[in-house]
């Protein structure tokens, strides 16, 4: 069954932990959905290796039409965790129990948006302390899965763990 994935994505996101995630899903069938602040608008990986245009702006979207959320790494998720309307979104997903993709600094976005407190997770390791603040059961593993619902890695050397528990979760 086809499912379709929210992207929360900005500036300087960590262009591989897009662009082999999307990738992924896409062979496997799935639908992704780039959302920034603004539809149209083209953001750039941080390596400069990788330009996204934006399908759909936050205003323009709501997080029931869908079925997941991939959070990539990179400065992408600390900028996008500075607005309450990416914060509101990415919260939807945790508290309905919907599957969360998010790698290397991704989890930021989610410790603002106070939905980790209790689970098990890993992210870069210059995050391990916020996450460990934020109540997570930090662990320094390529991939972790939590509840059946939370995936997350800590750098693009675990992009094919991630993928693979990803798309588990999604089958």
């Amino acid at each position: 069954m086809m499912s379709k994935i929210a992207c929360v994505v900005t500036e300087l996101f960590e262009d591989v932990e897009y662009t082999d995630p999307v990738k992924a899903f896409k062979e496997a069938g799935h639908e992704v959905v780039t959302i920034e602040k603004q539809k149209g608008k083209t953001v750039t990986g941080k390596q400069g290796n990788e330009s996204v245009t934006i399908d759909q702006g936050i205003d323009d979207v709501k997080p029931e039409d869908f079925d997941a959320l991939l959070i990539p790494g990179g400065f992408s998720p600390d900028q996008l965790r500075a607005d309450e309307r990416f914060v509101k979104f990415a919260k939807h997903f945790m508290d309905e129990k919907k599957p969360v993709f998010a790698i290397c600094h991704g989890p930021q976005l989610l410790i603002t948006a106070k939905s980790l407190e209790g689970r098990t997770a890993t992210g870069f390791t210059s995050i391990s302390v916020d996450m460990e603040y934020a109540g997570v059961h930090y662990k320094d593993e390529e991939v972790v899965v939590c509840g059946n619902q939370l995936v997350t890695s800590r750098q693009p050397d675990d992009i094919p763990a991630f993928n693979r528990e990803s798309l588990k979760l999604l089958a």
